[in-house]
């Protein structure tokens, strides 16, 4: 890990979170993700399960995490297990965990290899009642893949068919989705890193710059403050290419008179931060441009104001949503009538929801339909795309919900047309 060690409390207390939802006499078993093929011998990079993870803050291949708070032997309550270190294989792929690195990383007393388990899990499984499995719960999966958690899943209901099975999903859902504030302070981390890193770029794009070398300046200045890289892939997108949400080819030449949007974040000690910014390639903002970046600015702090406990995500989109159609008729982009004619008319010019939940995953855990709690982290995101401009603006930051509303932890960063201007041009 090129990252600080993270202070393995906050892994311990997020053991001691989950075993507190455990019915008695259960044991709960996560697995890490699978190595993934790419072609021929490779793999690609190795990304590990934000569960596991999140439980003991190891990002190793082949692990494991046992909970087991009512085995009668105390050493076993907690377990992490590890791959054994191979002399062979590290020649070639590098040093593996000891069991005392693993130890200082987790906080969890008792590591056994991998090669062992057989021996110490078949006698766990005949204590417990009831066996805990996990599986990738998040809303926003679409991928089919059989992965080895479900591959798990299957091949333990097989063995154990008279067991009670539940979902660790399901308290996972609720638990990620409200941060302790050691989380938050390894977030915060990741978004300085991100803030040294957009006003590194203020200094760089002018016309002719290519979006691909300002993705190749965020991957730099990333790397050489102990990130882990970018939490997602960049999105740099310069002119009528800022309407296409997800847009990676980051490959066309930012020209004199253009915006160009960027969203991008660090991830730091495993967690993410999610910064958009939409800055003049020029350093000078257009009458329009600063017209639509101030109404985008506007919807950014309304929904800041708004995001507070209680609110669902569908009823706090519905109201920005509203907002928003006050603010495109001001811009001259709709009219009275259309408004009243379609409450969603704002929608051809604001197309995605304003906020997701964030954490160890850039779209984290968490609920949206029932209200919001305090602890948990969301990105705040409005935009306004208008293809009749060929013109593009999203402005995010990401929040902290506390019992009084919320903390901007981008409060530091430049965001309106003055800040960003100044910069640009000094």
């Amino acid at each position: 890990m090129k990252y600080l060690p993270i202070d393995p409390e906050l892994f311990s207390q997020n053991r001691r979170r989950f075993i507190e939802k455990m019915e008695k006499n259960s044991i709960a078993i996560f697995n890490s993700n699978d190595e993934m093929p790419v072609n021929g011998d490779a793999l690609y990079k190795f990304k590990q399960n934000a569960d596991l993870y999140w439980l003991c803050g190891i990002d190793q291949e082949d692990t494991m995490v046992i909970l087991f708070p009512d085995n009668p032997d105390p050493r076993y309550r907690e377990v992490l297990v590890l791959v054994r270190p191979n002399e062979q294989k590290e020649k070639w792929d590098g040093k593996r965990l000891r069991s005392d690195e693993a130890r200082k990383i987790s906080g969890m007393t008792t590591v056994i290899w991998l090669d062992t388990l057989e021996s110490f899990l078949q006698p766990w499984i005949h204590l417990a009642d009831t066996i805990y499995l996990n599986t990738n719960e998040n809303d926003r999966k679409s991928s089919q893949v059989p992965v080895r958690d479900y591959r798990y899943a299957e091949m333990m209901r097989q063995r154990f068919p008279l067991h009670q099975f539940k979902r660790s999903a399901k308290i996972m859902k609720e638990l990620r989705a409200i941060k302790t504030p050691a989380e938050v302070a390894v977030i915060q981390q990741a978004i300085d890193i991100t803030q040294n890193t957009f006003e590194r770029l203020l200094k760089f794009i002018k016309p002719g710059v290519m979006e691909y070398e300002i993705e190749a300046e965020i991957w730099h200045s990333f790397l050489s403050q102990r990130a882990t890289g970018p939490a997602y892939g960049s999105i740099i997108a310069s002119g009528d290419r800022a309407r296409i949400l997800h847009y990676v080819f980051n490959n066309q030449e930012c020209k004199d008179g253009e915006l160009v949007l960027m969203d991008f974040g660090a991830e730091y000690g495993g967690y993410c931060a999610d910064l958009t910014r939409t800055v003049p390639v020029n350093g000078k903002f257009t009458k329009r441009q600063r017209e639509v970046y101030n109404g985008c600015l506007h919807l950014h702090n309304y929904a800041k104001s708004i995001l507070k406990p209680g609110i669902s995500i569908v009823d706090y989109t519905e109201k920005v949503g509203e907002e928003a159609g006050k603010v495109f008729v001001k811009l001259g982009l709709l009219k009275d009538e259309d408004i009243k004619n379609d409450k969603e008319a704002y929608r051809k010019y604001l197309y995605h929801g304003i906020s997701h939940h964030l954490g160890i995953d850039v779209h984290d855990l968490g609920t949206r339909t029932e209200p919001i709690q305090p602890g948990m982290v969301f990105t705040i995101e409005p935009g306004i795309y208008i293809e009749e401009e060929q013109m593009g603006i999203r402005i995010e930051n990401n929040v902290w919900i506390t019992e009084k509303g919320n903390k901007d932890l981008m409060v530091n960063i430049p965001i309106t047309v003055e800040e960003i201007e100044a910069l640009m041009k000094n």
